[in-house]
């Protein structure tokens, strides 16, 4: 019997951890598996009746926009996230491209333009914008490690953030344009900006929604579009018209109370399936959780979020290098950001803003983006166990 000595081990560890399953957090993978499996059987529940003749026309289109994500995922994971560091000019540069050439030549839909319209399904730019930003953005910081806590250092990111931001905002898509914002912000705070930055960010911030929701329309400058004054009048006053710019919340807050412990079901889900409940398979799929499959049903699919959310942290720590940490937190930030804000205002507490659930939600952009950043994340956590075998060091969950 030979023994290894501890240059031959460290190599072994090294093999294993360059192929296999060890490339894999298996953990973040169940939870993306088990998201996309509760996004398949909810918009099957939902949908339905909504084509005539095709009961399955959403359903199929959502299983191919995951089957594209998780190709697109597996690729990501393979690859060294740290080469993209040197894309980062390229990738902010089609970002703002990408989000400005919609805004000119997109197709319109309900006095919007956020998307164009493909053969097979609607790309919307400002979703990928999502994941480029948040590759950028975490570049330009470790370009200026040295000089983190300076604020010049903050006022740029939050200018490169603003600037797409607003751009997004001008299609009209403001709940997309608050992702950035607050990716920005998670970036700064994963790399250590000091308390009193962010206490001047939130002044400003608190100055320029005041002009935007007070002293703009005051003097006749409207700068959010009605539709979206009246969500925001509805939320703080949700009793005041129920059956205008309420109703999409009231209904809301209906299916999910009538879904109780276990849920209505198949036929006696009424508000879904009598098409009470707007945009069911898009923007308040959860409350079609709540209604169909009741309290069980939601618990489960917060459970997985959880675990999404808390597998997504740990491989922030683990992160071989200031790039991934930064990433990995931008990352925690856009997903984390968008189900307490779709949760929040199916549930009536927060406004309606047209976030979508991540991996819940029917739509190719958001689903298979969000898919690519956890195929990152799975590049981080795998370069992160190939550096500590590489060190003769062993990551545990």
């Amino acid at each position: 019997m030979t023994t290894q000595n501890p240059i031959q081990r460290n190599v072994g560890e090294l093999a294993r951890a360059q192929r296999g399953p060890l490339r894999f957090d298996v953990l973040l993978a169940a939870a993306v598996i088990g998201l996309l499996a509760c996004s398949l059987i909810t918009i099957q529940a939902a949908t339905t009746d909504d084509v005539a003749g095709q009961p399955h026309f959403y359903l199929y289109r959502q299983l191919a926009y995951a089957i594209v994500g998780l190709g697109l995922m597996f690729a990501l994971s393979r690859i060294d996230y740290s080469r993209l560091r040197e894309l980062k000019y390229g990738l902010y540069v089609a970002m703002i491209g990408l989000i400005t050439l919609v805004i000119l030549i997109g197709g319109t839909t309900r006095g919007s333009r956020r998307s164009f319209f493909l053969p097979f399904f609607s790309f919307q730019p400002s979703e990928l914008g999502k994941l480029l930003l948040i590759l950028a953005l975490s570049a330009f910081m470790v370009d200026r490690a040295r000089r983190l806590h300076d604020r010049d250092t903050t006022a740029r990111v939050m200018l490169i953030a603003l600037f797409p931001a607003m751009l997004v905002m001008l299609q009209p898509d403001l709940g997309t344009g608050l992702v950035f914002v607050v990716i920005a912000l998670a970036t700064l705070f994963i790399a250590g900006t000091p308390g009193r930055h962010f206490a001047g960010l939130a002044a400003v911030g608190a100055v320029a929604v005041a002009f935007t929701l007070v002293a703009a329309p005051a003097v006749g400058v409207q700068v959010l579009k009605p539709y979206q004054m009246d969500r925001l009048t509805a939320f703080l006053n949700p009793s005041q018209d129920p059956g205008a710019e309420g109703y999409q919340q009231a209904q809301s807050r209906i299916a999910i109370g009538s879904g109780e412990k276990t849920g209505r079901g198949a036929d006696e889900a009424t508000q879904t399936r009598l098409d009470f409940l707007p945009e069911h398979h898009t923007d308040f799929v959860f409350a079609v959780v709540g209604e169909r499959f009741g309290f069980l049903g939601a618990a489960i699919v917060l459970s997985l979020y959880a675990l999404l959310i808390w597998r997504t942290l740990r491989i922030l720590t683990l992160a071989k290098n200031l790039y991934g940490a930064l990433i990995a937190g931008g990352i925690v930030a856009m997903l984390l950001f968008q189900v307490f804000v779709n949760v929040g205002m199916t549930v009536g507490i927060m406004p309606i803003t047209g976030v979508p659930l991540p991996l819940m939600s029917y739509g190719g952009s958001s689903v298979i983006v969000t898919l690519m950043a956890i195929g990152v994340l799975q590049s981080i956590y795998a370069q992160a166990r190939v550096s500590a075998a590489s060190k003769g060091r062993v990551l545990t969950f």
